[in-house]
């Protein structure tokens, strides 16, 4: 199953985004095995200013894709409920799944009624440069814990 980060705005060389590609490889490398993955990182970019200027950029990237939208109105998952699903999304057949990260002012309503679902980091506010290397981060750890890894043990 193929696993895209998809993020409105562009990193550059920040620490951050170099974060988010670590885990993303490290993701792809783990995952490999269990068919999750690869795992890329996928940055647009408007034209215009705004979030429907934002939505026209993203959606030629969900068509055929399970889409995960990243909202603060989303469900938050521990890392073992999220492994979990992704596991699900993976055994019922999902090849394609496209986490989004919007912009400044978060995503256009036209996203977010055409996403799957959606997920939180919890009650707070984070950088969505963070948020990237956070959402990384997880799926790395979703591969450890479903290849079994001694870290997660019970």
């Amino acid at each position: 199953m193929k696993i895209t980060i998809l993020t409105v705005g562009k990193l550059g060389r920040m620490v951050e985004a170099q974060l988010a590609l670590d885990y993303a490889s490290r993701a792809t490398a783990s995952g490999r095995a269990l068919a999750l993955g690869p795992v890329e990182i996928l940055e647009v970019e408007a034209r215009k200013p705004g979030k429907a200027a934002e939505a026209e950029v993203l959606r030629p990237h969900l068509e055929g894709a399970y889409v995960v939208a990243c909202d603060e109105h989303g469900k938050v998952h521990t890392s073992r409920a999220f492994a979990g699903r992704l596991e699900r999304l993976r055994d019922d057949g999902q090849r394609r799944i496209v986490f989004l990260i919007g912009g400044a002012d978060g995503l256009d309503p036209s996203i977010l009624s055409q996403a799957n679902e959606l997920l939180a980091f919890g009650p707070q506010t984070w950088p969505h440069a963070l948020a990237r290397a956070m959402l990384a981060e997880q799926i790395y750890r979703a591969a450890t814990i479903l290849g079994g890894s001694p870290y997660h043990r019970d």
